[in-house]
């Protein structure tokens, strides 16, 4: 409050503070430490500090004095500096002065400059246009003397073709749009449009009345329709009833030829078959014929074979795909064929012929896949319908099962071919063709399972042990029907062999049974089996139904037979080996014992005649079958169950009280039997 009071006072105060501060920062001073530091006193060094001040200022007016001549210059020259400033500053002012109006010179330039370039974009795209418009729209001498001059078969007339459709094109755009232009060119190429149809139409029927010619190749003219096939194009666009008239003809054209080839064709191959083919006596359960005299010899020559495919098979491979058959030149040579080779040719021109059509007509006519079978149907019409009639009435009197089999197979096959050629033309003659095969070869499957389960056996008894002529037809024919099935299974094939190899079965048992003796019955059977098992494995796989079963068979049958050929000299031996293990199982050693009488008579036996028992039985199973290696089999089988046997009579007479016996010790080695049965060990 006194402060404020008193202004003097503080303003005192403030100046005493400001010197307070002004001394402590001259203490902090280097000198003045030094001083402090030396003890010297302040005064008088405060007026030496003077006296060198004061001479120091004397020493540099002297300084100022002596140089007043360079300072004199030097003002100068600065004062002539500041002239050169003050010109450049002026240059510089004017200088953006003029740089100001130049940048908006330049602004003014580049918009002048964009409007400039929008102008000549403008004018370019109406020129463009126009000029399109116009080169579209004008028609050329050129054009007008190549439509009315130039041949039409000729490259230029096509090219200037497809300018005129261009042009058109362009006319009926312009008409809608109603451009004026377009009145003065619509006359001249309308004329134009009518002149090229005309043309095109004569050249389209010329090109298919070619077809017509005898012996001509059609296959040219198309080629020549293919490659101007922009002509029919043209004629969709600005003439459909010429172009629906060109298509009919054609239709119309094509539809006589094929009918007429196809007809003549398979009726000149029909003359190529062989003259005797398969009848009601040639079922699997036919009465075998007899020869008609002494110097009589079936001719093979005219006739195919009914139960073997033999080489008829190669007609699924090697001959798929072979040349056709040409009838002129096969009569020259008075060759023959089975009905499967001719079938198989007539289906593989059909192939041919159908397949190039459908797709002449898809890209010709510019067809989808609808439309394109729709008109194959009307060219092929006739001529398919023709061939399934044929095919059916051939079949009709056909009793030959693998010929119609490998005939459907040839149909399988043929629609695959179809497909990979992309053409599905034929798919419905393909089922038709089916459906007429199968119902004649089931009909026939069931004739021969019919004259097999018909077989008399009491009137046609078997004249020996040798495989039956009915067994050997049915290996034949089996092997035949399962190796033509197995690329292409069929479920009702194998159902119809089922069948049949049900009811062969039971022939062999009913042929067996005319014999009076067991061993005659099973020489009969084993026989039979094995020529069934060889043929079947021989031509087909060796895991087919047929085999396994025939398989099953023989072994049972096998083994029964070596059980009674061994019975017939070891018997005894056998039977009492039996009886014996059987006591032993029990523990009865009182009823071994009670054996003894009996076992020494039948080691005194066996001793005696085991060797001339192996040479009989050797002669006996060898002699009896009339398939060495089947005989040989068996024997080794015989010997090796009859080893087994004194394996076991040996090892019963071991155990005591037998051991004991005083005839034991005529008993043969077992390694003795062994070599001995080496004997007759086959060489192959």
């Amino acid at each position: 409050s006194l402060l404020q009071e008193n202004p003097g006072q503080r303003q005192y105060l403030l100046m005493s503070y400001s010197e307070d501060e002004n001394l402590q920062d001259h203490l902090q001073d280097d000198i003045v430490k030094e001083a402090l530091a030396s003890g010297q006193d302040l005064r008088e060094y405060s007026k030496q500090v003077e006296v060198e001040l004061a001479s120091s200022e004397q020493a540099s007016i002297q300084d100022y004095i002596s140089q007043a001549g360079n300072i004199a210059q030097l003002h100068n020259q600065i004062s002539s500096c500041d002239g050169i400033l003050a010109r450049m500053e002026n240059l510089l002012l004017s200088f953006q002065t003029d740089l100001g109006s130049i940048s908006s010179e330049i602004l003014n330039l580049q918009q002048e400059s964009v409007d400039m370039n929008l102008r000549l974009k403008n004018r370019q795209g109406v020129r463009g246009e126009l000029s399109q418009f116009v080169d579209d729209l004008v028609v050329t001498e050129q054009l007008i003397s190549t439509i009315m001059e130039t041949p039409v078969s000729e490259q230029q007339f096509l090219e200037q073709l497809q300018v005129l459709d261009h042009k058109i094109e362009f006319l009926k755009e312009q008409s809608f749009r109603e451009a004026r232009a377009a009145q003065d060119v619509k006359d001249v190429l309308d004329k134009l449009k009518i002149k090229a149809v005309a043309k095109i139409r004569e050249y389209f029927l010329l090109k298919i009345n070619q077809f017509k010619k005898p012996l001509a190749n059609y296959q040219i003219p198309q080629n020549a329709m293919l490659r101007f096939k922009f002509y029919f194009q043209f004629l969709q666009k600005v003439n459909r009833e010429v172009a629906s008239e060109i298509r009919e003809e054609y239709i119309d054209t094509m539809s006589k030829i094929m009918f007429s080839y196809f007809k003549s064709y398979s009726g000149r191959l029909a003359k190529l078959q062989f003259e005797e083919s398969a009848s009601r006596e040639d079922l699997l359960g036919a009465e075998e014929s007899q020869a008609k005299g002494f110097f009589f010899k079936p001719s093979l020559r005219n006739k195919t074979t009914v139960f073997s495919v033999g080489s008829r098979g190669e007609v699924l491979s090697l001959e798929l795909e072979a040349p056709i058959i040409v009838p002129h030149a096969q009569q020259k040579t008075d060759q023959r064929y089975p009905y499967e080779m001719l079938f198989r040719s007539v289906q593989y021109a059909l192939v041919d012929n159908a397949c190039r059509e459908f797709l002449f007509i898809s890209e010709f006519f510019m067809l989808d896949t609808n439309t394109a079978q729709e008109l194959f149907n009307n060219i092929f019409g006739k001529t398919l319908s023709i061939l399934v009639k044929q095919t059916d009435s051939s079949i009709t009197d056909s009793f030959d099962c693998i010929s119609v089999f490998l005939c459907i197979h040839i149909v399988q096959r043929y629609q695959l071919l179809c497909h990979k050629r992309c053409v599905g033309g034929l798919d419905r003659y393909w089922e038709n063709l089916t459906g007429v095969l199968w119902p004649r070869l089931t009909n026939v499957m069931q004739m021969n399972i019919v004259s097999v389960r018909e077989f008399d056996t009491t009137r046609r008894k078997p004249a020996d042990v040798r495989p039956h002529y009915s067994t050997r037809r049915y290996a034949e024919f089996s092997a035949a029907m399962v190796g033509i099935n197995e690329t292409f299974p069929h479920e009702q094939m194998n159902r119809l062999l089922a069948l049949l190899q049900e009811e062969v079965e039971g022939l062999i048992l009913r042929l067996a049974s005319q014999f009076p003796t067991r061993k005659e019955q099973l020489l009969f059977l084993i026989n039979n089996y094995d020529l069934v098992m060889s043929i079947v494995i021989e031509r087909t796989k060796d895991d087919s139904k047929e085999s396994e079963t025939f398989r099953e068979q023989l072994k049972a049958r096998s083994e029964e037979f070596v059980s009674l050929v061994l019975e017939n000299h070891f018997g005894n031996l056998i039977q009492w080996s039996k009886e014996a293990e059987r006591k032993l199982d029990a523990g009865d050693l009182e009823g071994l014992r009670a054996e003894e009488k009996r076992v020494s008579t039948i080691i005194v036996d066996f001793s005696r005649d085991w060797k001339k028992s192996l040479d009989s039985i050797n002669g006996e199973i060898l002699s009896s079958f009339p398939n060495l290696k089947l005989g040989t089999s068996l024997l080794q089988q015989a010997l090796t169950t009859l080893v087994q046997y004194y394996h076991r009579f040996s090892r019963v007479l071991g155990v005591a009280p037998l051991s004991q016996i005083a005839a034991t010790s005529q008993l043969i080695n077992i390694h003795q039997l062994m070599v001995e049965v080496k004997r007759y060990k086959p060489n192959f």
